[in-house]
């Protein structure tokens, strides 16, 4: 892929990735038209990927105490476009009140700020999310989880899963894209308990329950690039 102008660069640490196979009518109909969705043998899938931000900064600038480090719970789905394949975001938890602001001016991103906490006892993590929407009910995530010394081959599905250097937002009528940066992911096995679930409530049988598929990273940094305007490519008949 070749390289654009990035804008900021994070550190993503202690990252959990939580993936289930949902059938593609559930998510076709939240997703912009000019995305498609892109399915691994023939299921659509959904991601919760949660993490810590570190080291948050814009080109050219020091960090600044208050915004360069967060906790985040991000909500995604798997899409393609114009032959790239990358992630449409329903919605990205913070629980910085200025990158929040920041990030959703003229609706740019679907940023929410949410009440987080993260806590660790010897070699494991809690974690709790909670975005309270005064037109609707909380949604909540409890999951704790510890990391286990086992690297995960990385075979075509984990790569699939993981492995999406393109982003897309819709902001009023235009479709952005949005690329990242980074080495490819260090994958281990995790042992995950979720607690509590009701996010992503527009899918049904999303919860507590049902047990996703699980990997876990030590960090990752990441450069971030301009949004860029892109246009819907009509193939040749």
């Amino acid at each position: 892929m070749r390289r654009k102008p990035w804008m900021i660069t994070q550190q993503w640490e202690d990252v959990l990735f939580l993936h289930w196979p949902v059938q593609p009518q559930e998510l076709k109909q939240y997703i912009p038209q000019e995305l498609e969705l892109d399915l691994y043998e023939n299921k659509a899938w959904l991601s919760f990927v949660l993490f810590k931000v570190k080291g948050n900064r814009l080109r050219f600038t020091p960090s600044i105490p208050g915004v360069s480090s967060f906790l985040q719970l991000n909500v995604r789905t798997y899409v393609t476009c114009n032959g790239k394949k990358g992630v449409y975001f329903f919605n990205l938890d913070a629980n910085n009140a200025f990158i929040v602001q920041m990030t959703t001016i003229g609706h740019l991103l679907p940023y929410r700020r949410a009440k987080m906490t993260v806590k660790k006892e010897g070699n494991t993590f809690s974690f709790t999310s909670s975005y309270q929407n005064l037109k609707a009910f909380e949604e909540k995530l409890m999951v704790t989880f510890e990391p286990m010394p086992v690297r995960i081959e990385s075979h075509a599905f984990e790569r699939w899963l993981v492995e999406r250097y393109h982003l897309w937002t819709k902001m009023k009528t235009w479709l952005l894209r949005i690329d990242n940066y980074h080495s490819p992911w260090r994958l281990q096995k995790v042992n995950v308990v979720i607690h509590h679930n009701t996010m992503a409530p527009f899918i049904k049988g999303l919860t507590s329950f049902s047990q996703p598929i699980v990997h876990y990273s030590k960090s990752k940094k990441a450069k971030i690039s301009l949004p860029v305007l892109e246009t819907k490519k009509v193939p040749n008949h």
